[in-house]
């Protein structure tokens, strides 16, 4: 039997945008000391990555972004190219930080390519709004989109990716948005609510790649409930129909009503549940094979370490109880660092789940991005919008 990898190592802390911002690797840090005390990782070797080369750095980006982002630490602030912005500062070792992040998700899919393991998490991973010239978003390089091209040259036809950063998955589409070997999912607060500002249902994608594209813009303050109809109602339809290989799946958690960057209130019990479709969708249309990856999250303490626990172990197959007490030791190592910190008690927020198909007959709120979106691309994939069966 296949064991699933997990990629982790501390010199991915490294990936460090410094000082006061939000994108601070004590997370990663916090989620790995909260799996380890909690038993999510006993017997699990942790795959330690390699910095990503240049050739295949270059299957995303340019050349002469490659070269700013090698220079920027010692040419200074405002280079370009995006770096050197509040969001993308520059920081020292930058190229080779960032580097590193991207091997660790090409690990990742390596493991699954050579047939060593049918899923792996690697949650430093995750930096989608990285596009081919710039950086984005707190994202330097792309290891989602520089994964999802080594795949389509090693073995593997049909790729769909789902994104459910509470940020549009922008950097990802952009880089398959006319290759139709690559389906692309994205749910995310409405783009007229939120940067980037992208991410519409009438974005569906070109050149022979339409309905490739898929977006499923959520309206601020939807819960768990809504998320999880929005989901069923566009996604397992359209994987279904897709049949891809592998599922590639961008897993922030910056969708928690907590998250002080966006609007949306899902609990770490939706993020769980979440992470509990994605394994299914594996499950049935891809024979198990799946990539999960972090991204955004930035409630530090009380969310981010716990939702990607449930990540880890829902890719391990070592699901935790939402009623697990938040391990003591654990607990003082937070309180030491951050002694003002509130903590919560247990591996759960109490959140309610529960949620009704779409096509039930009532109206919720949610319902205008589903119908949106199913009228979009559903026609293109010999689907009916209007049939809740489809």
């Amino acid at each position: 039997m296949r064991e699933p990898a997990v990629v982790w190592d501390s010199s991915l802390l490294g990936y460090d945008l410094g000082g006061e911002h939000p994108f601070n690797p004590v997370r990663l840090e916090l989620t790995i000391r909260l799996a380890t005390e909690l038993g999510v990782l006993d017997g699990v070797p942790l795959l330690v990555p390699d910095r990503a080369g240049e050739e295949e750095l270059l299957r995303i980006h340019s050349s002469e972004y490659l070269e700013a982002v090698k220079q920027a630490p010692m040419a200074g602030w405002d280079v370009g190219h995006g770096l050197g912005t509040a969001d993308n500062p520059v920081f020292s070792d930058m190229h080779d930080a960032s580097a590193l992040v991207v091997g660790s998700t090409l690990l990742a899919a390596r493991k699954i390519a050579e047939g060593e393991a049918l899923r792996a998490v690697n949650i430093a991973g995750g930096l989608h709004h990285a596009m081919r010239d710039y950086a984005s978003g707190f994202c330097v390089y792309n290891d989602c989109a520089v994964a999802i091209s080594w795949l389509l040259d090693h073995g593997f036809d049909r790729v769909a990716y789902i994104d459910t950063d509470v940020h549009h998955g922008d950097g990802v589409q952009t880089a398959f948005y006319d290759d139709p070997r690559v389906l692309t999912v994205s749910l995310h607060q409405h783009p007229f609510t939120l940067w980037p500002g992208t991410g519409y249902s009438a974005e569906i994608g070109t050149g022979g790649a339409e309905g490739t594209a898929v977006n499923i813009p959520l309206p601020p303050r939807t819960k768990d409930a809504g998320w999880l109809r929005a989901f069923h109602a566009v996604v397992p339809s359209l994987i279904a129909e897709f049949q891809p290989q592998i599922l590639v799946t961008q897993c922030g958690v910056d969708s928690h009503e907590e998250d002080q960057l966006a609007d949306l209130s899902l609990s770490v019990d939706g993020h769980r549940a979440i992470y509990g479709e994605l394994r299914a969708l594996a499950e049935e249309h891809t024979g198990g094979k799946w990539i999960a990856v972090g991204g955004g999250g930035y409630q530090l303490i009380r969310v981010v370490p716990r939702s990607w626990t449930h990540l880890l172990a829902t890719v391990l197959n070592r699901d935790v109880a939402p009623e697990t007490p938040l391990p003591p030791l654990w607990q003082d190592t937070v309180r030491r660092a951050a002694p003002r910190a509130e903590l919560p008690t247990g591996m759960t927020d109490g959140g309610d789940i529960a949620f009704k198909p779409w096509g039930d007959g009532q109206d919720d709120p949610v319902d205008v991005a589903i119908r949106d979106t199913r009228r979009a691309v559903f026609p293109l994939h010999g689907l009916d919008p209007d049939d809740p069966r489809d």
